[in-house]
């Protein structure tokens, strides 16, 4: 079994570049509820959720993983190389709050597939943290030595970049950046609370919501025979309507990408994305 079809029929583990951020104290909690997307307070101990770091705008500046591992630790984990990034946003507010931000040297450990349950028992780290993205689901094993139990399919992280791209997980730096409203990227559903208190950059995901999520462009998944490349132009009929993000190889030949495409291009439709002809497809429900 290759790596891809472990990671989608079977199980497999691939190391994942992650930062990982603690912040403890007494505050901290309270201070992170004011700051990240999501309803912080109402994380059990051991439970995760996916949130947004935003900039006051309403704009994201990251998109998290937050796991409440004792009442007033929180653990954050961010795609690789943008930890520092989180810390220093986060820093930027915090005034007189006792809390203390510490980067951690920790590593990831993937595993995904249908079968990833079994490989549960087997799991040894600092932290073991569900994911769960659609059909994309498994858990990560973060920590100084995350190990997983033997037998379990090594998949290489081009097989696990198909698969991010098929089910549409966006990235850090590709699919959200500085410029990027949270709606356009489909995460609003997992990493917004609408009943907590406020938090920076709570104005424009509110107003975006209450317009019944309608904003200029949509993440969407494209098809082609052809070899694609991120920052290729989406055309229809010589029209620019959007833009390549991500884009890999897949194991049976064809190419498979991620694209912000203007709402007025609803797909199924074929487009061209530089000199190839590529099918536009919704993306598969994240929940």
């Amino acid at each position: 079994m290759t790596g891809y079809e472990a990671l989608t029929s079977g199980v497999g583990a691939v190391p994942l570049a992650r930062d990982v951020l603690r912040v403890s104290g007494p505050d901290a909690v309270a201070f992170l509820q004011g700051q990240l997307s999501q309803d912080i307070a109402a994380l059990g101990i051991g439970a995760s959720a996916w949130s947004l770091v935003l900039q006051p705008q309403g704009k994201v500046d990251a998109f998290v993983r937050v796991t409440r591992t004792a009442a007033d630790e929180v653990v954050l984990d961010v795609d690789g190389g943008w930890g520092e990034a989180v810390r220093a946003r986060l820093q930027r507010f915090k005034l007189r709050v006792k809390a203390e931000m510490t980067p951690l040297a920790w590593r990831c450990v993937a595993v995904r597939g249908p079968e990833s349950s079994r490989a549960r028992a087997g799991a040894s780290g600092d932290l073991v943290v569900p994911f769960a993205w659609g059909a994309f689901s498994g858990f990560d094993i973060l920590g100084t030595d995350p190990l997983v139990l033997d037998g379990i399919v090594a998949a290489d992280g081009s097989g696990y970049e198909v698969c991010r791209i098929e089910a549409g997980v966006p990235l850090m730096g590709a699919e959200l950046t500085e410029k990027t409203i949270p709606a356009e990227a489909g995460v609003v559903e997992v990493s917004v609370s609408f009943t907590k208190g406020c938090y920076t950059g709570q104005e424009l995901v509110a107003r975006i919501d209450s317009r019944g999520g309608r904003v200029p462009r949509r993440l969407r998944g494209l098809v082609s025979d052809a070899d694609v490349e991120p920052g290729a132009v989406v055309e229809v009929e010589g029209r620019v309507v959007g833009s390549v993000t991500s884009a890999a190889r897949h194991p049976a030949g064809h190419t498979v990408a991620l694209a912000y495409i203007g709402r007025d291009v609803e797909p199924p439709v074929e487009v061209r994305c530089g000199g190839a002809v590529a099918s536009v497809r919704a993306l598969p429900p994240v929940s």
